[in-house]
């Protein structure tokens, strides 16, 4: 297959990227920590420890779900993608820097999402999304 321009298929690539990406956050980080209530929220909370921020771990381990499964949501569709882009990659930071502090640290998964979040906040969601479509926003089909 030849390419005449390296756009052609650019907004499809996009919304697979999308799609896988955000669909799985929902299903495999997201949905299960809404799901596990609050005590596994306030387990995921006390990572805000490592940021001197000591309180209010159920709150932060509720909102990690919520950028989770609602920011996968909305990355997958497209809507609000900025944000969302920015909540999972803030959710990712928290993440990795967490893993380091276990014993067998793994925190490549986490720190490879950082960059493909910001990655995608900066190139938009493309022309199929619902940004696009609710909004026609000149960014979301470059």
């Amino acid at each position: 297959m030849r390419w005449t321009s390296s756009d052609r298929c650019r907004d499809a690539g996009l919304l697979i990227v999308r799609l896988g990406f955000g669909l799985g956050f929902l299903y495999f980080h997201g949905y299960s920590k809404l799901m596990h209530g609050p005590a596994a929220w306030a387990r995921t909370g006390d990572a805000m420890a490592h940021f001197g921020i000591t309180f209010g771990y159920q709150w932060w381990g509720l909102a990690a779900a919520l950028a989770e499964s609602v920011g996968g949501l909305l990355f997958a569709a497209g809507l609000f993608f900025r944000f969302a882009c920015f909540a999972l990659a803030g959710d990712m930071l928290v993440a990795t820097i967490e893993q380091y502090s276990r014993p067998m640290s793994a925190p490549e998964h986490a720190a490879k999402n950082i960059f493909l979040f910001l990655g995608m906040f900066l190139t938009g969601p493309g022309r199929y999304s619902l940004d696009h479509l609710f909004w026609g926003r000149r960014d979301a089909g470059k």
